[in-house]
């Protein structure tokens, strides 16, 4: 086999397995059993194969940049997902090119310029939409994926967690302390992740045999000012809620923020949920409750992902769902009425 110049494929096919185990055995050899990584480097021996000839006959041309479209690059939510992408960028030879979209489709769709020029190899869509127009999407779109806000696209590798079922788990954790009157500020109407945690919010009263009142359903952007607004939403209502359950932590720390300045108490009088667990979460008085999303991690695997479809053509998995942790701090407590 060493009369010609030997291919990703020749070794594959010499140690029994797919290309993109190849591609992680050679870059990210940590996820690769030891005795599957042994019949590759003895398959890579016997073939004379290189990582530079890997390099030639796997992306010709290649810049090995990659391109994230952030749809706010402000928000500390996407900070440790950033840092996870670009570790392992770095690690497998690659760089990182950040767009900061500012939640305008029409300033994504400056970045396809990007992609036409060969500028870029590959695509992270942090956004929760494609960069191009309605109707005029390549016939062969370059390798991307999407991360926390999965985008309905057919072959689209996508990387985040199961938000349904970690906004349900949050709903139940104050059910569980007595709590019935369970206010949720929302997203943004028309976001993904607005929709999904709802439905795990509405889910777990329904399990609870708690009827949703439409009242509770309170708008919100993900901001902390709209946190606030939601807290003077309570003004006027016969019932307010004894605890609130955020889409993201911003709005909590807003929600917790307006409480104490009414002078009502966290969480001896209104209990406080977030959902994130960003950088500040820890450091609300009191310290905020919330979910954590493993996001470094998101972006780790979303790289990883990325890169086997760009080396391979062939990512190794289309949909993958990280599991959440339940972060119980200061800010919710037992219901008055169960005390």
């Amino acid at each position: 086999m060493q009369s010609k110049t030997a291919t990703i494929e020749d070794v594959a096919r010499l140690a029994g397995v797919s290309i993109a185990t190849v591609s992680r055995a050679l870059h990210h050899p940590a996820k690769v059993a030891e005795a599957t990584r042994k019949k590759v480097l003895a398959a890579i021996d016997s073939t004379g194969f290189t990582a530079n000839a890997m390099a030639q006959s796997l992306r010709l041309k290649s810049t090995r940049m990659i391109l994230v479209i952030v749809p706010d690059i402000g928000n500390t939510f996407f900070a440790s997902i950033l840092r996870g992408l670009e570790a392992v960028a770095q690690q497998r030879g690659y760089g990182l090119l950040i767009g900061n979209s500012e939640n305008d489709p029409a300033i994504e769709e400056t970045y396809v310029s990007y992609l036409r020029s060969g500028k870029v190899d590959g695509l992270v869509l942090l956004s929760g939409r494609l960069p191009w127009p309605a109707g005029s999407i390549p016939a062969n779109p370059p390798p991307m994926i999407s991360v926390c806000e999965e985008i309905e696209m057919p072959g689209l590798p996508f990387i985040g967690i199961d938000n349904q079922a970690a906004a349900r788990l949050a709903t139940e954790h104050l059910i569980a302390a007595g709590h019935r009157r369970i206010a949720y500020v929302a997203g943004p109407a028309r976001n993904i992740l607005t929709r999904q945690r709802q439905d795990g919010y509405a889910a777990a009263l329904a399990a609870a045999g708690i009827p949703l009142d439409p009242g509770l359903l309170l708008p919100g952007d993900f901001s902390i000012e709209s946190g606030v607004r939601a807290v003077a939403s309570m003004d006027g209502m016969e019932e307010p809620p004894t605890a609130f359950f955020c889409a993201n932590d911003e709005m909590a720390i807003g929600v917790i923020m307006e409480l104490t300045r009414r002078g009502l108490k966290v969480p001896d009088d209104v209990a406080v949920m977030g959902f994130d667990d960003i950088q500040f979460s820890s450091c609300t008085t009191p310290p905020l409750t919330t979910v954590r999303q493993p996001r470094r991690e998101i972006g780790e695997e979303a790289m990883d992902v990325l890169l086997d479809l760009i080396e391979t053509g062939t990512p190794p998995s289309l949909h993958r769902l990280l599991p959440v942790e339940l972060v119980v701090r200061g800010s919710t407590g037992m219901a008055a009425s169960a005390r």
